[in-house]
């Protein structure tokens, strides 16, 4: 059996906000809510995948902070979601490759729907924003 592929999110940070991003794509997602972020390459730590994958999917630069949470097995688990806290150092998020963003306070985090595999990050998000 071959290992899960790591994928990396931001959670992103202004104030007690978080953002979330709306995929557009494949289809069977479509509309599903997730962090911001994508697959760190072999070349990659998982800060610099994400430092890359922000400034793709929304034209921003990020500091890196801490881990949000434990490891979450995703797609079947064919990969390994790991969260980190993020803040924004350059640029205004933009829906690059989602459908959408939103900013969302700890109260708002259910008025979207969560990919399955990003759903306990978002509940550890929740306690930590309202620390």
């Amino acid at each position: 059996m071959t290992e899960p592929r790591v994928v990396v999110g931001a959670a992103i940070r202004d104030g007690h906000r978080i953002l979330a991003a709306a995929r557009a794509y494949p289809p069977e997602l479509a509309g599903l809510w997730e962090f911001p972020g994508g697959k760190v390459e072999p070349d990659e730590t998982e800060a610099e995948a994400l430092r890359r994958e922000c400034r793709e999917e929304l034209g921003v630069e990020i500091a890196v902070g801490e881990r949000v949470g434990g490891d979450l097995a995703t797609g079947g688990g064919r990969f390994l979601l790991r969260v980190y806290f993020a803040q924004l150092t350059d640029g205004e998020p933009h829906a690059k490759e989602h459908a959408e963003l939103r900013w969302l306070a700890p109260d708002e985090l259910d008025s979207v729907p969560w990919l399955p595999g990003n759903r306990p990050a978002v509940d550890a998000l929740r306690e930590l924003l309202q620390a």
